[in-house]
């Protein structure tokens, strides 16, 4: 295994640092909105970590062109690092939702079309990684996954517009607050900026954890290579 690049060790003091500046800034910086309450804090890091799990699959659809075009296996660690990346903060967002929908809902969980949609798009990415794991060939396994990445991805505009579309309960926060929906709110100039150093954060972690997804994933593919090398 190579040695760990300059840059990657940068990039992950980077998101460290990053990270404890938003998670300071959300505590000690934001107010607390009048309304909700402190619950609303939960709002820097759902709304953080929904992004990051969207720019995941966005990331593995682009990877599955560029490996359907170029048929290089790199493509298929990045596109299969940034959908288990895209997931696991998919399935935080979810899960910080349903605390933030608790207060203000009085509900952990109903079937609005937004949580809906959402569960629907983490399901669809959940049997990728399973169907993946059927099959033994790289080269079949990195054009299925390439090919699934693409269409897959439907999922994710319709979750991302489903508050647009439909009538539901779910508040657009950005660009189009709506103050009639149930935990809508405005955000004062301290709580933007929070709110913004929150999802530069959440980015440069992103960054990190797939660099050094795609390192692990390249041992992988050796380990893998020596094991059909010796069965032949």
């Amino acid at each position: 295994m190579k040695t760990q690049p300059r840059l990657l060790v940068f990039t992950d003091v980077l998101a460290l640092l990053a990270m404890l500046i938003a998670t300071g800034m959300v505590f000690l910086y934001a107010p607390i909105e009048r309304v909700m309450g402190p619950v609303q804090k939960v709002f820097y890091f759902h709304v953080a970590t929904g992004w990051v799990g969207m720019l995941g699959f966005l990331v593995a659809v682009i990877a599955g062109i560029a490996y359907l075009i170029t048929r290089k296996s790199h493509w298929d660690l990045v596109g299969v690092g940034a959908i288990e990346i895209g997931l696991v903060f998919m399935l935080i967002n979810i899960i910080t939702g349903s605390i933030w929908a608790r207060p203000i809902w009085n509900t952990w969980w109903t079937w609005d079309p937004r949580l809906t949609t959402a569960t629907i798009m983490e399901l669809v990415y959940a049997a990728y990684l399973l169907l993946r794991q059927g099959i033994d060939d790289p080269e079949k396994r990195a054009r299925f996954g390439a090919v699934y990445a693409i269409v897959g991805f439907i999922s994710v505009p319709l979750t991302f517009f489903s508050i647009r579309i439909y009538r539901t309960i779910h508040p657009v926060v950005i660009g189009g607050a709506d103050p009639t929906v149930t935990g809508s709110f405005s955000m004062t100039p301290p709580m933007a900026q929070t709110f913004m150093v929150s999802l530069i954060a959440f980015s440069i972690l992103f960054i990190s954890l797939l660099w050094h997804r795609i390192r692990l994933g390249e041992l992988a593919q050796r380990v893998e290579q020596l094991r059909l090398k010796w069965m032949r």
